[in-house]
């Protein structure tokens, strides 16, 4: 399966397989200056940046074009009449740029809150979550501690049936005794089936039904170990340490939609941002 980007509404995902023409995918740093008398510079910015991406697409498939069109002026699809999933919420990009699709802080093992609760919750055994240790923090695991990764938004990562999802576990736990697993869940966020492996990282096809999977581990003995470098993928090999990208939940901003030369292909562009 090629890496293409898949966007809409977690359960509804669609593969948009036509190269973008254009494709922006900076960071909002939101940066001010202030410049004194003196000439002195200060700065004031946020402690965490908001992703934008902008797409654009020459010639796009009448199919596809309808789909951003239905995305863009929140309008149901099919599937979505009476759901519980309603037209305005917020939508599920996978950028098929991103090497990590977990969040920025969440890869670097950088909390905000107390005890790790924005980016991980035990699944089973305890999990104690330490002070930071130079720039991360670290955890105190019993044999039996398994730990789930949060989404920021959803119930987990947002998936298509049949996608090929990898998983590597903080490289930090003894990869002889480390255990990887993927949780896949329904719409509804209930629970499916799950893909493990003994080892550092497990890769798994999402079963029929699946909307999104939640990455789970535990390096399988009573230790002190670190929670940085893991990396969840979609058709790549993960790579340990990899800079989270995320898999924000995003809305459309800006969108225009022209016919082209030939109908019915349509010039498409769309701008979403991190909500």
């Amino acid at each position: 399966m090629a890496r293409n980007l898949w966007i809409g509404k977690p359960g509804l995902l669609r593969e948009i397989d036509q190269a973008a023409k254009s494709w922006d995918r900076t960071a909002e740093l939101n940066v001010t200056e202030f410049k004194s008398l003196e000439g002195r510079i200060t700065t004031i910015a946020p402690p965490r940046t908001v992703r934008r991406l902008k797409l654009s697409w020459d010639w796009l498939e009448p199919g596809d074009a309808q789909h951003l069109s239905r995305l863009a002026r929140r309008v149901n699809g099919p599937g979505l009449q009476g759901s519980s999933q309603p037209s305005y919420g917020p939508l599920a990009v996978l950028d098929p740029a991103s090497v990590n699709l977990l969040g920025p802080y969440q890869a670097a093992a950088q909390s905000a809150e107390p005890g790790g609760g924005d980016n991980w919750f035990t699944v089973t055994g305890t999990l104690g979550v330490l002070p930071h240790t130079g720039d991360t923090v670290v955890g105190g695991f019993e044999e039996t501690t398994r730990i789930g990764w949060k989404h920021g938004m959803w119930t987990g990562w947002p998936v298509a049936p049949g996608m090929r999802v990898s998983w590597l576990v903080p490289p930090d736990w003894d990869p002889a005794l480390a255990i990887a697993q993927l949780d896949w869940k329904r719409a509804d966020g209930t629970y499916l089936s799950t893909t493990a492996a003994t080892g550092p990282s497990v890769t798994g096809t999402a079963p029929a039904e699946a909307a999104f999977v939640t990455p789970v581990g535990g390096p399988g003995e009573t230790v002190i170990a670190g929670l940085a470098g893991a990396c969840l993928t979609i058709d790549a090999a993960p790579v340990a340490h990899a800079l989270g990208d995320g898999c924000p939940a995003m809305t459309v901003t800006a969108y225009s939609d022209a016919p082209a030369a030939r109908l019915p292909y349509r010039n498409i562009s769309i701008d979403l941002v991190e909500v």
